[in-house]
C-alpha cells in the first residue's frame, strides 16, 4: 500500500516545490522536540543511525510536522483533510543491505502512541534494494484504509497472526501482512516473514533487503491528532 513511499528522493525531485503551499507550515511541532523538527514537506534528518522522513506525498495533504528527541523517539502533528487518498507516510528509516540467506536475524521493536480517530496504518515497509518487491508489515490501523491486493489468507509469523495480501501497483509487487488486532508495542522477528515469502510461498527471489521502514500511513488526520514512536529500534546480523 505505501509504494507511493518507493523513493522519497525521487518524489521530492519531481514534486513541485510548492506542491503543499503555505499549508505545510501551520502545523506546529510540540515543545518536546529538543533535537530536530520540520514543517517541510520533504524534511530529513540522520539520528543514531536511523533516518527520518516528513514525507508529506499524497495529493490533497495539508499541513503536517515532524519532531524528534532521537533516532527512535519521534512523531508528527498531522492535520489532513478528510478526504481519500493517502497524504504521507512520515517514518523512521535503517538500511541493512543484506540477502535474506546471509541475513542471520532481523527484528524490531515498536512503541507508539496513536489517535482513536482518522484514518491511518502504522506499518513496516520494508525494500529490497531494487524496488521489485514492497512488503508491508501493519501492527495496528484506524478507518477506512486497506491493503492492496487480494487476500492469501492468514498466518503466524514473528510473534504475531496476520491476514495477509498480494498485489502490485504498477510499479513493483507489494505483499501486506495486517495484524489480526490492533497493536500500540511489540517486537517483530522479520526475518521468518521474508523467509516465507521467500521459500514457502516462492513470491521472490533470495533479494537483498535495502530499508525498513517505520512510521504512519496518513490518510485523514483533520483537525490535527498526534502520531508518536516512543521508540522504535531495527536490528540485524
Amino acid at each position: 500500500m505505501a509504494s507511493r513511499t518507493l523513493s522519497r528522493v525521487t518524489k521530492a525531485l519531481l514534486a513541485p516545490a510548492l506542491a503543499l503551499g503555505v499549508t505545510v507550515g501551520l502545523a506546529s511541532a510540540p515543545a518536546s522536540a529538543a533535537v530536530w523538527n520540520s514543517c517541510d514537506q520533504w524534511a530529513q534528518t540522520n539520528l543514531n543511525g536511523y533516518t527520518l522522513y516528513n514525507n508529506i506525498w499524497g495529493s490533497g495533504a495539508g499541513a503536517q510536522c515532524i519532531w524528534a528527541n532521537s533516532g527512535t523517539n519521534w512523531g508528527v502533528n498531522a492535520n489532513h483533510p478528510n478526504t481519500g487518498g493517502i497524504k504521507s507516510y512520515p517514518n523512521q528509516t535503517k538500511v541493512i543491505n543484506k540477502s535474506i540467506t546471509s541475513l542471520g536475524s532481523l527484528s524490531s521493536s515498536y512503541n507508539v502512541s496513536v489517535p482513536s480517530s482518522g484514518a491511518y496504518n502504522t506499518s513496516y515497509d520494508i525494500w529490497d534494494t531494487d524496488h521489485d518487491y514492497e512488503i508491508m508489515l501493519w501492527v495496528n490501523k484506524t478507518g477506512p484504509v486497506g491493503p492492496i491486493g487480494s487476500s492469501q489468507g492468514s498466518v503466524s509469523l514473528g510473534g504475531h497472526s496476520w491476514n495477509v495480501f498480494k498485489g502490485t501497483n504498477g510499479a513493483n509487487e507489494v505483499f501486506s501482512f495486517i495484524r489480526t488486532s490492533n497493536s500500540g508495542s511489540g517486537t517483530v522477528n522479520i526475518l521468518p516473514i521474508l523467509k516465507w515469502i521467500k521459500d514457502t510461498k516462492k513470491w521472490m527471489g533470495n533479494e537483498t533487503i535495502g530499508d525498513v521502514q517505520f512510521g504512519f500511513e496518513i490518510t485523514s488526520s483533520s483537525g490535527g491528532l498526534d502520531f508518536r514512536t516512543n521508540s522504535l529500534t531495527v536490528s540485524s546480523s
